[in-house]
């Protein structure tokens, strides 16, 4: 059975990517400082969870002692907002974090590094749908920490033979993303529509994202494991839809009868986002399936839940 780390496992993405694990039989061990992910999130998995950060320089030791065959890097400053108002705790986390999981790996002969990168690497699209072939011109700190530790694996490649797995994820949404701070609109929506308060809309709305669901990024994670290696993959559902639309959507699945309140367009925030992932499902052989509809239901549903409790 092979061993996979996952650094960040306890949080959102990484707490469906160690379910998604488990069920192909792989043996799991999650890294985590709890700093935004919840032990709650994966106590259910019964997997190992070492309480440790990323930015320590000892890190490297103990990722050693754990000799995984494989490491989902998915420990990371998320937020293009706090990037920006803060790029020295955005590159702390991001690419010195990001730099000690590298080292140890080579240092541990570690098969395969999978790191969750983003589409916020392309800046601005000049044509849509964005391919991995599009220049890379970040707008925010965040963005340019992510292409960083690409090169940064890229380079690792050259001088210690560590393979790597690149994936560009697009606005990924479902259960158990953190609503608060720097959770993704759908998010934020589902709490504030199971609260029946209005939630904020930024700029004008007519800003167009591409939203995955977390379960098919999870399966393209694991995917990435044993698929071909030293390549850089877009993770998306390959179409786009308006916050403004997206709004309404929710609207009519919940039988809301609310109303967003408008506010500035943020710092940072790039306006129309769609990446391809044609290649992806090549290189992959994966697909996301679950639609957008259906995705929503299950995390407006989730959401619910949680302010009942």
């Amino acid at each position: 059975m092979k061993k996979v780390l996952v650094t960040g496992g306890s949080g959102f993405i990484g707490s469906h990517t160690v379910e998604e694990l488990i069920n192909k039989e792989y043996e799991v061990i999650v890294l985590d400082n709890f700093s935004t992910g919840r032990k709650e999130n994966i106590a259910h998995l019964s997997v190992p969870c070492i309480e440790e950060d990323v930015t320590k320089p000892e890190v490297v030791e103990i990722i050693k002692k754990i000799a995984p065959d494989y490491i989902i890097h998915l420990a990371a400053q998320v937020s293009v907002a706090v990037s920006v108002n803060d790029y020295i705790y955005d590159q702390e986390v991001n690419i010195k974090g990001s730099l000690h999981v590298i080292k140890a790996a080579s240092e541990a002969g570690v098969k395969k590094v999978v790191f969750a990168s983003s589409a916020a690497v392309y800046g601005d699209p000049v044509y849509l749908p964005v391919d991995t072939a599009h220049q890379l011109k970040p707008g925010s700190p965040y963005g340019l920490s992510k292409l960083t530790v690409e090169r940064y694996l890229e380079m690792a490649k050259t001088l210690y033979d560590v393979d790597y797995c690149i994936l560009r994820y697009s606005n990924v949404y479902g259960p158990r993303q953190d609503a608060l701070g720097e959770g993704g609109v759908v998010s934020i929506f589902s709490d504030k529509f199971a609260k029946v308060e209005a939630p904020f809309i930024f700029g004008d709305g007519e800003q167009t994202r591409d939203f995955i669901y977390v379960g098919d990024l999870a399966a393209a994670n694991v995917a990435a494991l044993t698929a071909q290696s030293n390549v850089c993959l877009n993770i998306s559902c390959g179409d786009s839809i308006t916050v403004n639309e997206l709004f309404q959507t929710m609207k009519r699945v919940t039988g809301s009868h609310l109303e967003p309140i408008y506010k500035a367009q943020r710092a940072g925030d790039i306006v129309h986002s769609t990446l391809s992932n044609e290649e992806t499902k090549q290189v992959l052989s994966w697909e996301p399936v679950v639609s957008l509809q259906e995705g929503l239901a299950r995390t407006i549903s989730y959401y619910e839940q949680e302010v009942k409790a």
